[in-house]
């Protein structure tokens, strides 16, 4: 995955990449889990809940979240390299090779994070903001590998409860307060009730 979602990938071999990106990181049918909708619930019952996300997939916004930053971007996203048209997930879609802007016959990037490409610094910025002042951090669904993202918890301000929700165990799991190695859906949702 690592050669084809990468930056110079799409630049050199832009009809291979799209047609690897529609099939493999497009899925428009998808819907809200467990997870995404027990934190919807969390901000329902009046909690400030800030979520910060590697996901590009815009499930968090379609669950209903408020306040979501994607450290990776969004398929959601679309944008001319050439005049900065934006263009929604169906023109990606519905293009029969590399999209291609309707004004001016540009190229069409998704917003998504490739690799060799750096973080939007304003996420990171927001993403900083949001766990310094966090009482509670929960982590979950993810091996914690993937820098710099897995590094933002070192932000978290002091005495915030840092939880860990993960099948499999993390490299922080030692630095957690709680750490519990199960379905991050059926946790949240045993918590909330």
């Amino acid at each position: 995955y690592e050669t084809m979602l990468s930056h110079s990938y799409y630049v050199d071999y832009p009809e291979t990449f799209f047609d690897f990106y529609k099939k493999k990181m497009l899925f428009p049918n998808a819907l809200p889990n467990k997870a995404h909708t027990c934190l919807v619930k969390l901000e329902e019952m009046g909690k400030d809940v800030s979520v910060v996300t590697q996901n590009i997939d815009g499930l968090h916004q379609l669950a209903g979240s408020k306040k979501v930053i994607e450290l990776h971007g969004s398929v959601l996203r679309n944008y001319c390299e050439k005049c900065h048209t934006f263009f929604d997930l169906d023109h990606i879609i519905n293009s029969k090779a590399v999209p291609l802007c309707s004004k001016c016959g540009g190229r069409v990037k998704p917003d998504v994070v490739l690799y060799e490409e750096p973080l939007d610094s304003q996420s990171i910025q927001e993403a900083v903001e949001a766990i310094a002042k966090a009482d509670l951090i929960i982590v979950g669904g993810t091996s914690l590998n993937v820098y710099p993202a897995a590094g933002l918890i070192r932000y978290r301000k002091q005495g915030s409860c840092l939880t860990i929700i993960n099948y499999e165990r993390t490299n922080y799991d030692s630095y957690a307060d709680i750490v519990i190695h199960d379905d991050i859906g059926k946790t949240l949702e045993a918590a909330i009730e």
